[in-house]
């Protein structure tokens, strides 16, 4: 049977709180202060813990920092008076699982409980981020760290660096592992349909509302949603997502009241949302919710030799028997690289696929010579490499396939292509074969 510390100075909320877990199957030990419950914690195992902010010999977070140091696999959540957010934000800061405001929300108590104890379910030293250098290093162990709180997370770092992978990790090295991993790309809805994709609608809310529709908030309920690009939401949405943190509800457009919503929230963009808060292009007090922890994607010129690595892992995914020769790794090592890992994908797609040996040279590299040679991110062409280079793919694919009539075999052989190879960028390319 799990074992819970509730620390509290008030007995009604001990036997309240003791009650509740004990419908839960959950056995309880109670303290009153910080220091009984350092003896109680330091001297017994405990699955969970439950404390107070205010206490007669010390504060919550006193005990929170303690906690991390001292008996960091076992999770805590604090209570705080209601309204005062800031202290449970240092709480989370501090190592907290997550919070509670009085008065107790009972059915929100479970739902936190229930979480906490999933934490040591999971395996927290699974990372599907590849790389050893000290930039990778760290962002792994904040990882493993962030995901066992509730707190919501916010994601930077440059164009094509791996934000939702890191998202992702977050979910699934988590207690919400088994719920859903809702992703949203923020600057790719447009106005108009952003409220109704985000919160749902009702059946004849407005034309073309033909039937009930969930939104991408509850379609997150237990498990996790990203929003990607947040920067990218406008003023009027920002107002209506804090709502929707704060209150852990939304109203679908149309809908009569509130749905209660369990979701963890992280988010991500490229910009830089503090000069966007002073140029008043993104509210403060949304910055300040979802800001509760930052974490800082390294760009890949800034990884050492992670490129190789990655290039290697790269070429193993695409099926390929093609090396790269020292000459082309020198020149990986090189590059800047502007658009970060998906630069490095894409570039490394489009010379296997025109590749017409068994060898990548650095000159088979030279689609972005002009940056590469002077060490400077350029700048007119960035932001569209990714579909310059598919472009080129999917040219080269049709091509062959079309000089073969369409014999997959055959035109591989032609590409200088595995038939694996070949499937695989006809299916990525969207390509009618």
């Amino acid at each position: 049977m799990p074992r819970a510390l509730v620390i509290d100075d008030e007995p009604d909320i001990c036997e309240l709180l003791s009650l509740t877990l004990g419908r839960m199957d959950i056995d309880t030990v109670t303290a009153a202060d910080v220091t009984s419950a350092k003896a109680k914690l330091s001297a017994q195992g405990f699955d969970l813990c439950l404390t107070d902010m205010r206490l007669p010999d010390g504060d919550g977070l006193e005990l929170v920092d303690w906690i991390q140091t001292n008996a960091a696999d076992v999770p805590v959540a604090v209570i705080t008076a209601h309204g005062n957010i800031e202290k449970a934000v240092q709480a989370l800061k501090l190592g907290a699982f997550d919070f509670l405001s009085k008065p107790l929300d009972l059915g929100h108590l479970r739902n936190i409980v229930a979480n906490a104890l999933k934490v040591e379910a999971h395996d927290a030293g699974r990372s599907g981020l590849l790389g050893e250098s000290g930039a990778i290093a760290e962002l792994r162990n904040l990882i493993e760290r962030v995901a066992r709180s509730q707190a919501p997370v916010h994601i930077a770092g440059e164009s094509g660096t791996g934000k939702e992978l890191v998202a992702r990790l977050i979910h699934e090295q988590g207690p919400r592992a088994d719920g859903a991993f809702v992703p949203v790309n923020c600057g790719a809805i447009t106005s108009e349909l952003m409220e109704s994709e985000f919160f749902g609608h009702k059946k004849g809310s407005f034309t073309g509302a033909v039937s009930d529709k969930v939104g991408l908030v509850q379609s997150a309920e237990g498990g996790t949603l990203f929003l990607d690009e947040i920067a990218d939401l406008p003023l009027s949405m920002q107002v209506k997502l804090l709502r929707v943190i704060q209150e852990k509800s939304v109203r679908p457009v149309g809908g009569a009241g509130e749905i209660p919503v369990d979701a963890r929230i992280l988010s991500a963009t490229h910009k830089d949302l503090e000069a966007m808060v002073r140029a008043q292009e993104f509210r403060e007090d949304l910055y300040y919710r979802i800001n509760v922890i930052e974490l800082k994607v390294p760009a890949l010129r800034d990884r050492g030799d992670d490129v190789l690595m990655l290039a290697d892992h790269i070429m193993d995914k695409l099926g390929t028997d093609v090396r790269l020769d020292e000459g082309a790794r020198a020149e990986l090592l090189k590059y800047r690289f502007p658009g970060n890992v998906r630069e490095l994908e894409n570039m490394l797609e489009r010379a296997v696929t025109l590749c017409t040996g068994a060898v990548i040279y650095a000159t088979d590299l030279n689609g972005r010579s002009e940056t590469r040679s002077s060490g400077v991110a350029g700048s007119s062409h960035v932001g569209d490499l990714g579909e310059q280079v598919e472009d080129v793919q999917r040219q080269a694919i049709i091509e062959a396939l079309e000089k073969t009539r369409y014999n997959k075999t055959q035109a591989a052989k032609l590409l200088g292509l595995s038939f694996r190879q070949l499937r695989y960028r006809i299916k990525k390319l969207d390509i009618d074969a």
